[in-house]
Parts: C-alpha cells; sequence; structure tokens
C-alpha cells in the first residue's frame, strides 16, 4: 500500500453544534474530552492534588455564592462556535441550564496539576476570546493563583499572581475572598 502525501491535506475542524451531536450519538463514551479551537482534545487525568483543590474550591465558592451565581465544576461551557471547554470551575449567572450550556461566566477556574502550559496558552485565550472576564489558573506546584484579566483581541491584558500566603477576591463579588492556603492541604 502507498503511503499518500498529505503536505497539502488541511484538517477539518469541527464547530460547536456538530462535536454536540457527535457526543450525543455516543462517539466519545468513556473519554474525557473537550472541543478547544474545533479540534476535539483528550483531557489530562485528575489527580488527588488537582481533585482536592477542586473539592475545596467547590466548598468554598458554592457557600459564598449561593444565590448570587451558580458553581458548576468540570461542566461544559459555550466559549464560542469551536470550542466547548470543561473548566474545572465556573462561576455563571444563576439559572437553569437543561436546554443549553452557559455562554457566559463571571469566573473560569482551571487547576493545574500537570497542564499548566496548556491552561495558560491554549485555553486563556479561548475565555478571552469568549468575553470571560476573570479566569484563574490555580498552579498546584507552586500552590499560587495566576489571575489573569481584562480580555482584549482573546487576550488578558493583565497577570497578577498570588503567592501561598496570600489571598484574591471575585473581581464581581468582591465580598468572596480566596485565601491560597486553605486550598492545599
Amino acid at each position: 500500500m502507498l503511503a499518500r502525501d498529505l503536505t497539502h491535506a488541511k484538517p477539518r475542524r469541527l464547530r460547536r453544534a456538530e462535536y454536540d451531536r457527535m457526543a450525543q450519538l455516543g462517539f466519545f463514551r468513556h473519554e474525557r474530552v473537550e472541543l478547544i479551537r474545533g479540534t476535539v482534545v483528550a483531557m489530562s487525568p485528575i489527580g488527588p492534588p488537582h481533585s482536592s483543590v477542586v473539592d475545596r474550591l467547590t466548598r468554598l465558592l458554592v457557600r459564598a455564592l449561593d444565590p448570587r451565581a451558580l458553581v458548576r465544576i468540570q461542566q461544559p461551557f459555550l466559549a464560542c462556535d469551536e470550542s466547548e471547554p470543561e473548566p474545572d470551575v465556573a462561576v455563571v449567572p444563576d439559572g437553569v441550564y437543561a436546554d443549553a450550556h452557559p455562554d457566559r461566566a463571571f469566573l473560569i477556574i482551571e487547576v493545574a496539576e500537570s497542564s499548566l502550559d496548556y491552561d495558560r496558552e491554549t485555553k486563556g485565550p479561548v475565555y478571552a476570546s469568549s468575553g470571560v472576564d476573570e479566569y484563574w489558573i490555580v498552579d498546584v506546584a507552586a500552590r499560587a493563583i495566576e489571575v489573569y484579566s481584562h480580555p482584549v483581541n482573546g487576550r488578558y491584558r493583565n497577570l497578577h499572581t498570588i503567592d501561598n500566603d496570600g489571598s484574591v477576591a471575585i473581581a464581581a463579588f468582591p465580598d468572596v475572598t480566596v485565601e491560597v492556603p486553605t486550598l492545599f492541604p
């Protein structure tokens, strides 16, 4: 069998509606995947340190934000026509999302145990392009939170890192503060 020259071949990107239909038909059964810029991407396995941080954030944010906002954990977010990421934490307007996933968020949080570069370089621009005003990356290894804000042209203009002895308030809910040491046992 002859190998084909794929030099001129162009990959075909999926749109969110196509991805959703494929998921409904069972194409991704038993796989952890998300749609990023038209490409189906396998998600990293979740380790205990990652899970622990997500659990702590969940407890804190649900208690502090109910009923002002809904805290969604590892659920789809309609970022744009070619992306449907599943952030670790999304703080979205309170409501019922039985017919469609939210396309607006006050805050998106990714917990990075093994995905720090990906969360910075790939997911950050997706969230910025989607108009998410505030994006946090919890860096498990550094025991810190990177706070991104002011999205402009698909990039966040501001970055502020909160180290292990600091705290940060959610811009949309300034009365809700996360103390970094409480995220790590």
